[in-house]
């Protein structure tokens, strides 16, 4: 292939760069780190649920307020809430984001997304959008939100690479993503999060990185959980970096070539 023509014109040839680095690769096919892990939340009874996810002495509940706090949300903002669960901090998130903003309800189970949207209306709040999402996608429109949060989630994705990929896809430029999940420290942790949750916060930031993420802060809220806030990377991954390296190199020896022929 001769690209001499695109070395001798530098906008095509940043415009082919461009297209190269506009997205984010696609993630490998990947086997499921978390088989079964949600199966519980097939045939939910919402109401049970509610007795346990809001409840005292439940981390993240007691904590509810200074963590959306922590999260700096403005009227206007569109936000996810991934893995919404019973709807506790999709709530708190309709009435800090106002009319004037969006809050997506996500999570698998149907009866869950239902009951938080039935819930909302009867709270007055009509700025929440309920998804069922799959397990390898969030189901959110692209560039659809400026923020991404999720409690104690992220150890239930069963592809997390898959939706790592979707959400990225879903964050505007520059959107953060909020991870707040179980720390699983040997001879810290109970014997249930360390047989339940996968991987410890050291694992999940270099998961999170490795997908196009950078860790820009971490409140010191909690004992139990950690809560750890990204910033979708707008840079070029690693790979997208040696195909734009690549490119310039085979225009610069075509056009070397091309100049010898000549």
């Amino acid at each position: 292939m001769n690209l001499a023509p695109l070395c001798r014109n530098p906008l095509r040839l940043m415009l082919l760069a461009l297209l190269l680095t506009a997205t984010a690769p696609l993630p490998a096919e990947e086997q499921n780190v978390a088989p079964g892990i949600n199966r519980h939340y097939e045939n939910t009874d919402y109401d049970e649920w509610v007795g346990v996810f809001e409840s005292s002495g439940r981390e993240v509940y007691d904590q509810r307020h200074r963590i959306v706090d922590a999260l700096n949300l403005k009227p206007g903002m569109h936000v996810a809430d991934v893995g919404a669960g019973t709807g506790l901090f999709t709530f708190l998130f309709a009435r800090k984001v106002g009319t004037k903003g969006k809050v997506f309800a996500v999570d698998i189970s149907d009866n869950f997304v239902r009951n938080i949207i039935k819930r909302g209306e009867k709270q007055g709040l009509r700025n929440i959008e309920g998804v069922v999402n799959t397990q390898k996608d969030t189901r959110l429109q692209s560039g659809s939100v400026e923020l991404v949060f999720m409690s104690d989630t992220y150890h239930h994705f069963e592809y997390p690479q898959a939706m790592l990929h979707s959400i990225r896809q879903a964050l505007t430029p520059g959107g953060r993503m909020v991870i707040v999940d179980f720390r699983k420290q040997q001879g810290v942790s109970s014997g249930w999060v360390m047989s339940h949750v996968r991987a410890d916060r050291q694992t999940v930031i270099k998961e999170v990185e490795a997908a196009g993420f950078r860790l820009i802060e971490e409140p010191g809220l909690l004992q139990e959980n950690y809560c750890l806030i990204f910033a979708r990377n707008g840079n070029q991954s690693r790979i997208q970096i040696e195909m734009t390296a690549i490119i310039w190199s085979l225009a610069i020896t075509s056009d070397i070539t091309g100049k010898a022929d000549d």
